[in-house]
C-alpha cells in the first residue's frame, strides 16, 4: 500500500529553525500537510484535539517543559494515539536515550544533523516507501 502524502505529520521542537528545517525536508519529500508544536504539552493538545489523526510524529528529546521522551510516554499511555508511528530526532546518539526510547515503544530515531536521505529512509522504515 502506497503513503499517502496528505496524512498529517507533526514535527514538534523547541527549536523553530529546527522546524522550519525539518517542515522543509518533508515538503521535498513530498509531504504536504505539516503541523508543528513548541513543546511535549502542545503537541498532546493538538493530537487529543485533531479531527484527523497525526499519521507520523516526529519529535526532538530536548524540550521544556514536557521532552519528547515524555511526549512519547504519554502518546503510547493513550489507547487513541497508540498506534501513531513516532520518530524521535536527537542531537545525542548516547546508547542509553536510544534503549529508553526503544523501550517506551518510539518507532525510529535520527541523529542530528541529518539530511533529506536519511530523513526517508527513516520515515519509509516506519511507515513504507513512498
Amino acid at each position: 500500500m502506497a503513503v499517502d502524502l496528505s496524512m498529517p505529520v507533526l514535527v514538534v521542537d523547541d527549536y523553530k529553525t529546527m522546524v522550519r528545517i525539518i517542515r522543509n525536508l518533508l515538503k521535498q519529500l513530498g509531504f504536504e500537510n505539516v503541523d508543528d508544536a513548541a513543546d511535549g504539552q502542545e503537541a498532546l493538545q493538538k493530537m487529543r484535539d485533531a479531527e484527523q489523526k497525526f499519521g507520523l510524529v516526529i519529535s526532538d528529546w530536548n524540550m521544556e517543559p514536557m521532552t519528547g521522551y515524555e511526549l512519547l510516554r504519554e502518546v503510547r499511555a493513550d489507547d487513541g494515539l497508540k498506534p501513531t508511528p513516532f520518530i524521535m530526532v536527537t542531537a545525542e546518539s548516547k546508547t542509553e536515550n536510544v534503549v529508553a526510547a526503544k523501550r517506551a515503544g518510539v518507532n525510529n530515531y535520527i541523529v542530528k544533523p541529518f539530511n533529506a536521505a536519511t530523513l526517508k529512509s527513516k520515515i519509509a522504515a516506519v511507515i513504507g516507501d513512498f
